[in-house]
C-alpha cells in the first residue's frame, strides 16, 4: 500500500511539474507601440481615442508556478507598464521583477527598457539580462547603459548559441542568431523548452530566405512559435522603402507554410505589429488568418 501511494505521489508530482510552465504574452506591437508616434491614420486614430485597443511593444514573460519564478523576453519601452501589468494577470504570485531578462537585439524596442533599472529609477541589484556576445559588448561600451553594468543595476550574461542553457531545473533555452539589420549588435531567436511544451521566439528577422535553417522545420520541432508578423504584405508602407526594413511578411509566411499540416499552422503565432498592420486594427484580416489554420498573437493571454 505505501509503496502504491508512493507512485501515485510521484506521479502526481510529475504531473504538477509538467504542468507549471507557461509563457504570458505582454505586448504584440512593433518597437513604437500601438498606436504609432504621429500617426493620425485610420489604423492608429481608433486607439488614440480608446485606451482599451491600446497594445504593447512584443515582449513575452515565461513563467515557473511551482519554482515560483519568472523570466522577461525583451526589455521594451513599454516595461514599466508590462511589469504591472503581469503582476496583475497573475495576481501578485511573484516577485515584482522578473528572475532574468533576455534581449533579441539592440532596436528601440527590444532593450531601451533597461533605463529603467537604473539609480535614476528602480536602482536594482545585479539583475541578470543575457544577450549575445556584441550586444552584451554594446552595452559595457555605449552610455547610458554602461552606466548600468557599472553600477551593477544590471548583470550582464553572455549567451553560447552552442550551448543549451538551463534556466532553472525545469526549463533550458538554446538561443540562436538570424539575419537583421545589425547596426549595433547581432539579433538572437530563442527556443525554449519546458517539461510539457516548447516555445520558439523570433520576433525580428530580414527574411525567412535569408536564414540558414528552415522556418518550416524549426516550427514542426515546437508547441508554440511567436514569429517575425511585422507586415502583412509588401504594399503597407506609404512613404518607406520596404527593403529599408525587410521583414517576412504575413502573406510570405503563410505561402511558405501552404501546403503544411493544419496542426503545423496552428503553432504559429504572428506577433511584432507594426501599426500599419491590419492584424492589430482589422477584425476580418484577424479571422481569415486564423480560419486559415494561423494565429494572431494576443497581449494578455496564456500560453
Amino acid at each position: 500500500m505505501k509503496k502504491f501511494i508512493c507512485i501515485i505521489i510521484s506521479l502526481f508530482t510529475l504531473f504538477c511539474k509538467a504542468q507549471s510552465s507557461y509563457v504570458v504574452v505582454l505586448g504584440i506591437a512593433q518597437d513604437g507601440g500601438y498606436p504609432h508616434l504621429g500617426c493620425e491614420k485610420d489604423c492608429c486614430s481608433s486607439a488614440w481615442k480608446n485606451d482599451s485597443l491600446k497594445r504593447f511593444v512584443t515582449c513575452l514573460a515565461l513563467v515557473d508556478s511551482v519554482a515560483k519564478q519568472w523570466w522577461l523576453f525583451e526589455a521594451t519601452p513599454d516595461i514599466k507598464y508590462q511589469l504591472n501589468y503581469f503582476r496583475e494577470l497573475t495576481k501578485q504570485r511573484y516577485n515584482y521583477l522578473p528572475n532574468g531578462i533576455f534581449i533579441t537585439h539592440a532596436h528601440i524596442g527590444h532593450y531601451t527598457g533597461l533605463i529603467q533599472f537604473g539609480r535614476e529609477v528602480f536602482n536594482t541589484k545585479q539583475l541578470p539580462v543575457y544577450v549575445l556576445p556584441k550586444l552584451k559588448l554594446f552595452l559595457e561600451s555605449n552610455g547610458p547603459w554602461s552606466q548600468l553594468v557599472s553600477l551593477k543595476n544590471i548583470s550582464l550574461i553572455q549567451l553560447d548559441t552552442a550551448k543549451i542553457l538551463n534556466i532553472n531545473q525545469n526549463i533550458s533555452l538554446q538561443s540562436f542568431s538570424v539575419p537583421h539589420r545589425d547596426e549595433y549588435s547581432e539579433t538572437a531567436g530563442f527556443k525554449i523548452n519546458t517539461a510539457n511544451k516548447k516555445y520558439l521566439f523570433i520576433p525580428d528577422i530580414d527574411k525567412w530566405e535569408k536564414w540558414n535553417r528552415s522556418i518550416v522545420e524549426e516550427v514542426k520541432k515546437v508547441d508554440f512559435a511567436f514569429i517575425d508578423g511585422t507586415f502583412s504584405e509588401g504594399k503597407e508602407l506609404i512613404n518607406r522603402k520596404m527593403d529599408e526594413v525587410p521583414h517576412p511578411f504575413i502573406s510570405e509566411t503563410l505561402t511558405r507554410f501552404k501546403n503544411e499540416s493544419t496542426p503545423n499552422k496552428n503553432k504559429i503565432f504572428f506577433i511584432h505589429f507594426n501599426h500599419t498592420n491590419p492584424a492589430l486594427w482589422d477584425i476580418n484580416f484577424k479571422q481569415k488568418t486564423t480560419l486559415e489554420g494561423y494565429n494572431i498573437a494576443t497581449q494578455g493571454l496564456k500560453y
